[in-house]
């Protein structure tokens, strides 16, 4: 089967002076694209790099990082992304956990990186050889992403070829991009978002625009650079992010002449509820789906005067199945509330070295041919006009700022300090409707200041899953089943 390396290539042939991507580091055409991503492959191919073999790429967001992905999926081999400002601990986890053979880096990042890997300065190594062959096995890995977990360590998500190139051309088709779209690169690399804010505008021969991170964080510098690239397309913004924009006086019409804003991670509705639409001067659409399913299951045409009182998250795309179904997997009637479960081509492989949480989650579908598979998400919806509303989870997960979070993993990083007898984390919402988590924790912790517990945490995991107040408790308040009583504990506890 064909890659989005094979589409590169095609671009550059037909059109070689077209720009690719607009970097700080200037404009990159198709055919230096082409030409780049050709020359990391041999050079990956020289290095024993196959099918199944799982490639870390560890750069900053630039000509490199696309091409280097690109790279790999064209030896019909799987991608890793990770972003390097991510801690140590955690970057070595995400490698562990992906099965991670070769490491694809720059030479003034390596020293700093120290993940034990065989290592491509893609920088300074150079490879000759005759051009491969093309192509990629549909059911062969194309990359590995993360979740977090409730064992303490993010899991990794086994994605195949056939999966990954089906959501791409369908999300470029879907969103009607073409040679005159610009897409701005917003998601950080090592989140599947990056994936598609990547592959999908190259794939319609669109020029990608990539900024320094800083400039997309401040909502005055990231309206700057929408209007001084022309951008046209936004493929992975929050709705968090859109709030925080909508909530600025300072520059009028922030997002003007973007002709699509596609937005994920999280719940829209509040961001509707506020009266947000008008903020987004073109297209508008909701995107659900979790990283088990491709990145994307569902997608909602936003109108201009919606309904704020549902959480609306659209249709199946193309070669995907979603079931509502009860706790014996039998379908329930249309308006009920149920477990969405996702069937199709979307459904990836389940989880890296954890067959048990696999089995669990990747189940046969009672209602499809022999051998399909259906990937039960703990999301609860319903089906109703307009297609499936979003209605909660059935477990303790989340999403904060875009990101799925499972306290329980920041529990476990909480109890890995010395100090630390026992910590449960909570949900709770501030005054400007943000989500956040607070932290319980027990202990002999009279000298172990907020800032240490936070240094601690800080060397596994990222700010989003970092509590913002940590309270100190004799004990925890426990059911009369014996379990720490998490009901008791939302409340908030004593400051």
């Amino acid at each position: 089967m064909r890659t989005v390396a094979d589409d590169i290539a095609a671009h550059a042939l037909r059109h070689p002076g077209r720009v690719a991507l607009d970097t700080p580091a200037g404009e990159v055409s198709y055919a230096r694209l082409a030409g780049r991503v050709e020359e990391i492959a041999r050079l990956l191919r020289a290095r024993g790099v196959r099918p199944e073999t799982v490639c870390a790429v560890a750069v900053e967001h630039g000509t490199d990082a696309v091409a280097a992905m690109a790279a790999v999926l064209r030896c019909g081999a799987a991608f890793l992304t990770l972003d390097v400002g991510q801690p140590h601990d955690r970057l070595a986890a995400f490698v562990r956990s992906a099965g991670a053979r070769l490491l694809l880096t720059h030479s003034a990042l390596a020293p700093g990186l120290g993940l034990g890997l065989p290592t491509v300065l893609l920088d300074q190594e150079r490879a000759d050889g005759p051009a491969m062959d093309r192509g990629a096995d549909p059911r062969a890995l194309a990359y590995v992403s993360h979740t977090s977990g409730s064992t303490g360590e993010p899991s990794a998500v086994l994605v195949e070829h056939g999966s990954l190139d089906a959501y791409l051309r369908d999300t470029a088709r879907a969103f009607d991009l073409g040679p005159d779209s610009v897409a701005l690169q917003t998601a950080p690399l090592g989140y599947d978002a990056s994936i598609r804010d990547t592959f999908v505008p190259l794939l319609a021969g669109a020029r990608l625009v990539i900024v320094d991170r800083a400039r997309l964080l401040r909502p005055a510098e990231f309206a700057a650079t929408v209007r001084e690239h022309g951008v046209t397309a936004l493929l992975s913004v929050t709705p968090s992010f859109l709030t925080h924009l909508g909530g600025q006086t300072d520059f009028p019409d922030p997002l003007a002449g973007v002709a699509l804003v596609a937005s994920s991670g999280e719940s829209l509705r509040p961001f509707l509820a506020a009266g947000g639409r008008g903020l987004v001067p073109g297209r508008l659409v909701n995107q659900y789906g979790p990283t088990e399913c491709t990145m994307t299951t569902t997608r909602h045409d936003v109108p201009a005067a919606p309904d704020p009182t549902t959480d609306l998250v659209g249709t199946p795309r193309a070669g995907t199945v979603v079931r509502i179904l009860d706790a014996t997997l039998a379908p329930v009637p249309d308006g009920t509330v149920g477990e969405v479960c996702i069937g199709g081509t979307g459904v990836t492989r389940g989880y890296g070295g954890r067959p048990a949480r696999t089995a669990a989650h990747f189940v046969p579908d009672p209602l499809g041919p022999p051998g399909a598979r259906l990937y039960r998400t703990g999301d609860l919806g319903r089906w109703g006009p307009g297609g499936l509303h979003y209605t909660g989870r059935t477990d303790r997960q989340l999403k904060i700022r875009g990101y799925r979070v499972d306290p329980a993993e920041v529990e476990g990083a909480l109890l890995s300090h010395p100090g630390v007898t026992g910590a449960v984390v909570t949900p709770h919402t501030d005054d400007l409707g943000r989500l956040h988590l607070l932290a319980h924790v027990t202990g002999a912790l009279s000298d172990t200041t907020d800032a240490t517990l936070r240094r601690h945490l800080a060397r596994t995991l990222p700010p989003h899953l970092m509590p913002r107040r940590f309270v100190r408790l004799e004990s925890l308040p426990t059911t009369r089943g014996g379990k720490a009583d998490r009901r008791v504990l939302a409340g908030g506890g004593p400051v």
